[in-house]
């Protein structure tokens, strides 16, 4: 037992490490996966930018290195482009100087800065590029050796490439400042969302793990409430069995000491010895109330069921009951209202204990009055309805809803001097159920209850 329980225990553990480790695991690579992807992403789409900034840089060189000679048309050009397309912010045209380390701006956007000369080493290495090609980056990345960029500016992409003259050489260096600003709120827009969506998922995800594990210890502790519960019907099973033989021996001497089979006995022996009989049969039927429980519960309840007279089981049933009615002044009735009762499938014996538990009821519950049973057929003929109907105390609506639950027994000022165990209709239940039948009840508060048992009547 004790290996089972360390098995048992580590079993859980192990369940609860596994759950655990799914909770980390599992949101870390939908993090991983989900910045993986966007990082890629960006990446493309850098690209993407990256030549379409280049394609725009050569279709504007294309367009200004035929004035290369007279800057003033270059101006004019630069402004109406700067004037038509927002995406542009700036446009510089520069020439190296005779020294080759700096250029000159000839034409630019800006006017205040034409004259100005610069050491940009972004445009040494795009100078150095063959015609028609150049260079592109965004301002997130490095220029070049010393160069400073403004964290606070927005994203912008820059293009620097050099321009030929009519005779195919390079005379002029065009740089290009393209803004990014929509591609970037759809990108920043496209990025946010995915990480919404990506905290979103990874919190579902965490709430159905822990869901998840909480359920792993639901399963656990029912198949450990299982396993105790086999225990109980195992010990109450071979416990009821082992008191049956006690209990009847218990019962056979005191019958035998009431009788006067072991020799003459003083009255006050033999109240005392009747004592024990009344009790020990208590005994007897709260043993064979486990036994039926355990039985029904392992599903070991075997069923003879073969068509039987269902008016030679009452009428023996009523005459093993009549003593106890007559001894409370009850009146015990067998009405039918067929002549002839049709034949039923039912297990005879248990058919009898049925009866016998519910007349018996009857009989405890009624003060006055008396106790019907009717039988007819009903539903076409096709059932036969035995009906159990006293004037006894009755019940609540309330106690009816839960008079065949396991140890479920009425407790009021009319009931606390009635003996029995709770289990007694429950049994019943189960055995009508397992013959194919069913049982209704219906009772009024101080007028009576009746009960009704349906059997399916044999076809000859």
């Amino acid at each position: 037992m004790k290996a089972k329980n360390f098995f048992i225990q580590n079993r859980m553990v192990a369940q609860i490490a596994y759950g655990v480790f799914l909770i980390v695991l599992i949101p870390l690579l939908i993090t991983f996966n989900t910045v993986f992807i966007i990082s890629k992403y960006n990446q493309t789409l850098d690209v993407t930018l990256q030549k379409q900034a280049l394609s725009t840089g050569r279709t504007i060189a294309a367009l200004i290195e035929n004035d290369l000679p007279w800057s003033d048309f270059i101006q004019i050009k630069i402004e109406a482009l700067i004037k038509n397309n927002i995406a542009i912010e700036a446009i510089d045209v520069l020439i190296p100087e005779e020294n080759g380390d700096n250029f000159k701006i000839i034409a630019s956007s800006d006017k205040e800065s034409i004259g100005e000369t610069n050491d940009f080493y972004f445009y040494k290495l795009a100078w150095l590029q063959p015609k028609n090609d150049g260079l592109a980056t965004d301002s997130f990345g490095k220029f070049g050796e010393n160069q400073e960029i403004d964290a606070t500016e927005d994203r912008f992409w820059l293009v620097a490439m050099p321009m030929v003259g009519n005779d195919g050489n390079k005379q002029a260096l065009i740089s290009i400042k393209i803004s990014s600003e929509i591609i970037d709120s759809l990108t920043n827009y496209n990025r946010n969302v995915s990480i919404f969506i990506l905290v979103g998922t990874v919190i579902i995800v965490i709430m159905f793990l822990l869901v998840a594990v909480r359920l792993w210890d639901y399963a656990l502790l029912y198949k450990k409430i299982k396993e105790v519960d086999k225990m109980k019907d195992e010990f109450i099973a071979i416990a009821s069995h082992e008191l049956r033989t006690p209990v009847t021996g218990i019962r056979g001497f005191t019958s035998m000491i009431v009788d006067g089979t072991l020799g003459k006995v003083n009255d006050k022996v033999k109240k005392s010895a009747l004592m024990i009989q009344r009790e020990s049969e208590r005994l007897a039927i709260l043993v064979e109330d486990l036994l039926n429980v355990s039985r029904i519960e392992q599903n070991r309840v075997k069923m003879n069921l073969r068509p039987a007279d269902a008016k030679h089981i009452i009428n023996e049933v009523i005459e093993n009951l009549s003593v106890q009615a007559e001894k409370k002044k009850l009146h015990l009735d067998f009405k039918s209202r067929t002549r002839i009762l049709p034949m039923i499938n039912v297990d005879v014996d248990r058919l009898k204990q049925i009866l016998i538990n519910l007349i018996g009821n009857a009989i405890k519950y009624t003060e006055k009055g008396g106790i019907e049973i009717i039988t007819k057929e009903k539903n076409n003929a096709s059932t036969l309805e035995i009906i159990i109907k006293d004037t006894g105390i009755g019940m609540s609506s309330k106690e009816r809803e839960r008079l065949f639950e396991k140890f479920y027994r009425i407790q009021n000022d009319k009931t606390k001097h009635v003996t029995g165990t709770g289990l007694g209709l429950w049994i019943t239940k189960k055995f009508v159920e397992l013959m194919g039948g069913e049982i209704t009840i219906d009772s009024i508060e101080g007028v009576g209850t009746q009960i009704s048992l349906l059997f399916p009547i044999v076809k000859s």
